[in-house]
């Protein structure tokens, strides 16, 4: 695919559209931030894996914050960690903050790491893994065709969501309050409105 710098989906995008597509539209068409206690979280145990760099530990090699693309679907960003066995095939590990649970955003997003990996080094990447940081454990993640056909439809929706530029309508439902974009977003504000026209004497 010919494609402009400017063109490149970053693979955060990825995790912002599946948790939510009007915040990813926020964050990578209207370049909106704010930080809330969860990002600020985020953003510190992201600091911990953000420095390029390499270590070889008990014979695997271990490489944080590296670089990676695909030119075939035009994807750009880093990874936590990627580690290298004996066999040398990529294995990402991405890092989360909080408990050990599932996140289906968090899969989508690994997935588009091993693509992004498969494609660099030409080999087939069976699995990866999210790390959570409060807990210390891993959680190993199959990459399947189900998740491989799922990560390569939410790619496209992405891009599709990116070139169009407009703001989908907002999620308004419990993903809001975990949300930093949320004053911004204002995805109560037609409620609000109505609750005030039904109600306009209530203090």
């Amino acid at each position: 695919m010919n494609a402009t710098e400017d063109d490149r989906i970053p693979l955060s995008a990825l995790q912002h559209y599946v948790f939510c597509s009007r915040q990813c539209a926020l964050i990578h068409v209207e370049q909106v931030w704010e930080e809330n206690l969860y990002t600020l979280r985020g953003r510190r145990a992201h600091e911990q894996v953000d420095i390029p760099k390499g270590m070889v530990r008990e014979g695997v090699r271990v490489e944080y914050a590296l670089p990676i693309w695909s030119n075939e679907l035009v994807l750009v960003g880093r990874a936590d960690v990627v580690e290298f066995g004996a066999d040398n095939i990529p294995y990402p590990v991405e890092h989360k903050v909080g408990k050990r649970r599932a996140q289906h955003a968090d899969e989508v997003q690994l997935c588009g790491q091993v693509l992004c990996l498969e494609e660099m080094f030409g080999e087939s990447i069976p699995e990866g893994a999210l790390y959570y940081q409060r807990s210390r454990r891993r959680r190993k993640v199959v990459i399947t065709s189900t998740l491989r056909k799922e990560t390569q439809r939410v790619i496209e929706e992405v891009r599709t969501l990116l070139q169009q530029g407009t703001l989908p309508p907002p999620a308004a439902d419990e993903r809001c309050h975990h949300c930093s974009l949320m004053d911004i977003c204002m995805p109560f504000a037609d409620r609000w409105i109505q609750e005030e026209r039904d109600d306009p004497d209530d203090s």
